[in-house]
């Protein structure tokens, strides 16, 4: 795991390398201190030589400045390093999520990959900068200040090293029994972030069924859970702080109380006592250093463990070597396809069995099912965002699987049944169909999707910012300017799944109007729920329950599906009493 986070210091290595140097001059400076300022005491003023004094004081004064410098240089390319480390992770565990497939999107929650990006990386930050610091500068602190005292005196050395096996008995301990918390919490942070950011996305319908309380209290459940957790975690590393107090305090207790023995004895000087309790400090605080690094290492290694697995996990779906990078035409063809989702539990439990299917370029074609009859998974496997379990898809002649991904898609565009917007001008959203567009090209998509008349009735016009998600224009409005920004990329194959649902029946004709008129050799695919927006499709596929059920026009299967006219029945009974 180490090696594999390591390699993402990349460019930030020369910075992660001379830290520990710095932090080694720093600490070789600290240690004279107390050195040179016991050869004060027992030389120079024993003596009453003031030269002495003046040359050991020069020598002093530079070490401690070169100790500060030493010691802000350190810090200076810590900081450099451990940013740029966390900079690395975040976009490495970025750009491994955008060619991530849905079955890949799947594994993961919304919220547990935020605080993968965020929480856990700054842990993991936090912790590389201890280690690159603090972890180098305790040990090394430990060495020297203990070659200085077994210099001094040989026997209070004893002292010392009993009180660091102590420690160390103490921190491994500690670390064995918090670290199975801390993954708890963490994964308790993801279902708190999970609560958070849907009652913020759904904010209007909460308000609307007045369930705030109701919110409140779910909030309240969660987040007391992760405070358990928390605390139950945390009461075992606050048994850190006491065991290093009490160790501190004894060290210096025994050091003085042996050390005066020797002073009186004449086997040592009153600067050297003074030197020793000096190193005393620093040993144990070195030490309390380290414990505190082993407890932000117990915490970041359950965060490293749950960052290495976004990064880790293999897109379900890749480019083939000499893959296809031209798609012919809009031709569609479904051989003997079979899907199953991967989380499903029943391998056997088929979204979709079966299907046999041509569609020439060009052609309209209506779905329509129930609920739960796969119609989006069925649209699905054509830009290939999953693949099939079983048969094959083939767009313009070609296995979807030998196409590349990019190129596929491009030529396959969809409106998916959830419209997303993102913050921005009108112009900017539909820019994500053409980065490229000019205005003409623009404003034409617009008109045939029905969306320059509403777009221009505001007083910024296409340049109108829209709000993240798209919350200041209607559900109707948002769908239009969803497929507009579809059409920007003149596919050969368009999607449009249940993307008509808030569009009135008028609009609703206009727009497949305007396809037919304008679209003429682009194949259409319009999942729908009313059967006056696939109508007048060239041929309209009755799925349920995973299968095709029927095939033909309208006419065709008001005579031979039932499925289809107890639809047609229930729908457009009303209307037609009407006209």
């Amino acid at each position: 795991m180490v090696k594999k986070l390591a390699s993402y210091l990349k460019e930030y290595k020369k910075s992660a390398l001379i830290t520990p140097i710095f932090v080694v001059l720093e600490v070789i400076m600290e240690v004279l201190i107390p050195f040179l300022m016991a050869k004060i005491i027992d030389v120079g003023i024993n003596n009453g030589d003031v030269h002495y004094i003046v040359k050991i004081g020069t020598f002093l004064i530079i070490s401690a400045m070169l100790s500060l410098a030493f010691g802000m240089l350190s810090g200076k390319f810590a900081a450099k390093a451990s940013a740029g480390f966390s900079k690395n992770l975040r976009k490495e565990m970025f750009h491994k999520i955008q060619d991530y497939s849905f079955e890949n999107i799947n594994k993961f929650s919304t919220s547990s990959l935020v605080t993968r990006m965020t929480t856990d990386v700054t842990n993991v930050q936090m912790a590389f900068q201890m280690i690159i610091r603090i972890l180098v500068r305790g040990p090394v602190m430990m060495l020297f200040a203990l070659l200085m005292v077994l210099s001094i005196s040989p026997k209070l050395s004893l002292v010392y090293i009993v009180a660091i096996i102590l420690l160390g008995i103490v921190l491994v301990y500690i670390a064995l029994k918090a670290h199975p918390n801390f993954e708890k919490v963490f994964k308790k942070y993801d279902h708190l972030n999970r609560v958070v950011q849907e009652n913020v996305q759904a904010i209007r319908v909460v308000k609307a069924y007045v369930r705030e309380d109701y919110e409140k209290n779910k909030f309240k459940k969660v987040n007391d859970e992760v405070y358990s957790l928390f605390k139950k975690a945390e009461k075992i590393v606050a048994f850190n702080s006491p065991a290093m107090q009490i160790t501190i305090y004894t060290c210096i207790v025994l050091i003085s109380w042996i050390g005066s023995n020797l002073i009186v004895g004449g086997s040592m000087q009153t600067g050297q006592l003074s030197s020793m309790i000096t190193y005393a400090w620093q040993i144990l605080a070195s030490l309390m250093m380290l414990s505190m690094v082993f407890v932000m290492v117990i915490m970041a290694s359950s965060s490293a463990e749950r960052i290495l697995e976004v990064i880790e996990e293999e897109p379900k779906i890749k480019n083939k070597k000499n893959c296809i990078k031209n798609v012919k035409n809009g031709d569609i063809e479904f051989r003997h396809v079979d899907f199953v989702y991967s989380d499903e539990k029943d391998p056997n439990k088929f979204a979709l069995k079966d299907i046999n299917l041509k569609i020439k370029s060009g052609e309209t074609i209506g779905v329509i099912g129930s609920t739960g009859s796969s119609k989006s998974t069925f649209v699905q496997l054509i830009p290939r965002l999953y693949d099939t379990t079983h048969g094959d898809v083939l767009v313009g002649g070609k296995n979807v699987k030998d196409y590349d991904i990019k190129s596929l898609r491009d030529a396959v565009s969809m409106v998916l049944q959830k419209n997303v917007l993102f913050k921005g001008t009108i112009a900017e959203n539909l820019r994500w169909g053409n980065k490229e567009a000019s205005f003409e090209e623009l404003e034409n998509a617009c008109k045939l999707a029905q969306a320059d008349g509403f777009i221009k009735e505001f007083p910024e016009q296409y340049d109108t910012m829209l709000d993240q998600g798209g919350t200041n224009v209607s559900g109707g409005q948002k769908q239009r300017i969803c497929i507009a920004r579809t059409l920007l990329k003149k596919p050969k194959i368009l999607i449009l799944d249940d993307s008509t649902s808030a569009v009135d029946t008028k609009t609703d004709a206009l727009i497949r109007k305007a396809f037919r008129e304008d679209l003429p050799e682009t194949t259409k695919i319009i999942i729908a729920q009313r059967i006056s927006s696939v109508i007048d499709a060239d041929r309209i596929i009755v799925l349920h329950n995973g299968k095709i059920d029927g095939i033909g026009t309208n006419e065709e299967l008001l005579k031979t599906n039932k499925i289809y006219q107890e639809v047609y029945e229930s729908q457009m009974k009303g209307v037609e009493e009407n006209a």
